[in-house]
């Protein structure tokens, strides 16, 4: 998993430079001022991942409410202090330098569901004390980020939280019975904005192929058409430099395609292949609850947003503003996805599978069977 993750920060060096070089020395006079900016990114990247990495996961568990509270407060401030840009408060900035907030409070808010399922144990399945009160945080955090408005991230916040209580055991009426409440709202909301409502549109065949809403979309499936089975090499990108705008953020999955082809594309998602193998399987073999539903909500978090990334450019999903982990230009979707490989990396160097491990008892076992179920360690 390290390997893969390494793998693809490296990659995203080449291709982000790539992909922003002409846009960087047309507003910045320095074609390599964006891949200055992405490389210190990486590096801080791959810092929070090796200090995830050394910190032990089982001390996280005393902190992840603090850590939802700091994103709430983070994320309120952003709606009152935050810069504005393209009509949305998504950031805080101080200089030069820019925070996403909603990528803090993605992890915070699994983070804690993890740790409040491991305590409830059983107790999950009531609905007043077990559900409610998860439902409050999750709720709380999904409506900041809807505010912002973000409706992509606090979609997938919101998805990611559902099926984490699924597996917490959470009853299914109990589920069933939020989505058949929130749907509707959600819904409403999607289509409230006459972005959102111009986006579907032109997915569904109603803004026709040269709509606005539909350019980036198009212009990112030429890129795949034009990289072809080996790609127009490094560097060769028409794409990035006349059609496709911001070809460096949310469409650099489309870049890789046109430089490097189908085996470059291929390459990339056997990479996220091996995160969600790897992510599963210390999963299953975690020695506690707390860590096992850890391993599943950072592996499917990153699953998630390469897969609809991935989708975004393909065309087969609506355009939505989601990067791809580790390989988009950005400093907060980068450093956040690090720091979660490192605490990842950490709960399987403590699994039966690591050597070091495997002569360490551990209280409250997952093996131990079903009676350890939420207790505190």
């Amino acid at each position: 998993m390290l390997i893969a993750v390494l793998a693809l920060m490296l990659l995203s060096l080449g291709v982000v430079y790539s992909a922003s070089a002409s846009y960087a020395l047309a507003k910045y006079g320095e074609s390599e001022r964006m891949l200055t900016s992405h490389a210190v990114k990486v590096l801080l990247g791959m810092l929070g991942m090796f200090v995830g990495l050394r910190l032990d996961y089982h001390k996280l568990q005393r902190f992840t409410k603090f850590g939802v509270i700091a994103a709430v407060g983070l994320l309120v401030i952003t709606l009152v202090l935050g810069g504005e840009a393209k009509g949305a408060t998504r950031w805080l900035r101080y200089s030069s330098i820019g925070f996403q907030p909603s990528e803090f409070a993605k992890y915070a808010l699994l983070f804690h569901l993890c740790s409040m399922v491991a305590m409830k144990g059983e107790l999950i399945r009531d609905f007043k004390r077990g559900f409610v009160p998860m439902m409050v945080w999750i709720g709380l955090v999904t409506s900041l980020v809807l505010l912002q408005p973000n409706f992509s991230m606090g979609v997938m916040i919101f998805s990611l939280s559902l099926i984490m209580l699924f597996i917490g055991r959470a009853k299914f009426s109990h589920l069933a019975l939020t989505f058949a409440v929130l749907l509707p709202v959600l819904l409403l909301y999607l289509l409230s904005a006459e972005y959102r409502r111009a986006r579907l549109a032109a997915f569904f065949g109603g803004g026709g192929g040269g709509a606005r809403s539909n350019y980036q979309a198009s212009q990112g499936i030429l890129g795949f058409g034009n990289g072809g089975i080996f790609g127009v090499g490094p560097g060769e990108s028409k794409q990035r430099d006349f059609f496709l705008p911001e070809s460096y953020g949310d469409f650099v999955f489309s870049i890789v395609g046109e430089e490097y082809g189908f085996i470059g594309t291929m390459f990339c998602l056997i990479l996220f292949l091996t995160i969600v193998f790897r992510g599963f399987k210390i999963a299953r073999f975690a020695r506690d609850v707390f860590g096992r539903n850890l391993a599943i909500a950072v592996t499917s978090a990153i699953t998630f947003y390469a897969l609809i990334n991935a989708g975004v450019t393909l065309g087969i999903l609506p355009t939505t503003g989601l990067p791809m982990p580790f390989v988009s230009y950005g400093g907060s979707s980068m450093v956040f996805s690090a720091c979660a490989i490192g605490v990842l990396l950490n709960i399987s160097s403590q699994t039966d599978l690591h050597p070091r491990a495997r002569q360490v008892p551990v209280v409250g076992s997952v093996n131990a069977g079903e009676a350890s179920v939420g207790k505190v360690y």
